[in-house]
């Protein structure tokens, strides 16, 4: 009994390093995953700022840790690949789609991004919500048109994500997002129509005072 309870000591001294270097890797996974989360997020901030240089930056630095931690996932894949891998990945993409298109003008893939398909399609819904500030920025400035181009694309973008109704249930949370991106797409277009009625209504009395009030001709030079 005495050999049997010694082996069983070790036994149970080994897996205990086992799991204290597991929860090491656990701890400083969720630190680097917080730090891509992060870059995501700032990168979007630095767009709608128009700062795309520093923008791309931010997205470089988040695609490091990523490409890191994708790699130690084939030693540790219980400990890196959960939710919150899941959540940063959807920062990343959609982070990287928006600059994508706002800069370059058409959209980047799962594949370029090397992103499972779930996390990128969820990434993509998040994009309607990003158009929205940045059709609603172009109200404020006054340039309508680009506001109404914002919301072509927030239309088109929830077309294709409708076109996934029947693999809802293999992307958990999709219904959720779609629906409200539907609501988004809606007081957006409610903004739009409201801010083309105003310029329309601005126009047509300002053609209405030129025509009832033309401006005084000034004299010819020399003429009293």
């Amino acid at each position: 009994m005495v050999l049997g309870l010694s082996s069983l000591e070790s036994i149970i001294q080994q897996i205990k390093n086992e799991l204290i270097a597991k929860n090491k890797v656990r701890v400083d996974t969720h630190e680097c995953i917080r730090r891509a989360t992060s870059f995501s997020k700032q990168s979007i901030l630095l767009l709608h700022q128009k700062r795309f240089d520093d923008a791309n930056g931010m997205l470089d630095g988040a695609k490091q840790i990523i490409t890191s931690l994708q790699a130690q996932a084939e030693e540790c894949p219980e400990i890196i690949y959960g939710g919150m891998f899941s959540a940063a990945l959807q920062e990343y993409s959609e982070a990287h789609i928006l600059l994508t298109l706002v800069k370059d003008g058409r959209m980047i893939t799962p594949s370029e991004l090397n992103v499972p398909s779930v996390d990128y399609v969820l990434g993509l819904a998040d994009v309607v919500g990003e158009y929205r500030r940045l059709a609603l920025d172009y109200l404020r400035e006054g340039v309508v048109e680009k506001g109404v181009a914002c919301l072509e694309i927030m239309d088109q973008i929830f077309i294709q994500l409708l076109a996934l109704d029947e693999a809802y249930m293999l992307v958990p949370g999709l219904r959720h997002k779609s629906d409200i991106a539907r609501r988004i797409i809606e007081t957006t277009r409610g903004d739009i129509t409201l801010e083309v009625r105003r310029k329309m209504l601005e126009d047509q009395l300002k053609n209405f005072e030129s025509s009832k009030f033309p401006a005084k001709r000034r004299p010819a030079k020399g003429k009293a």
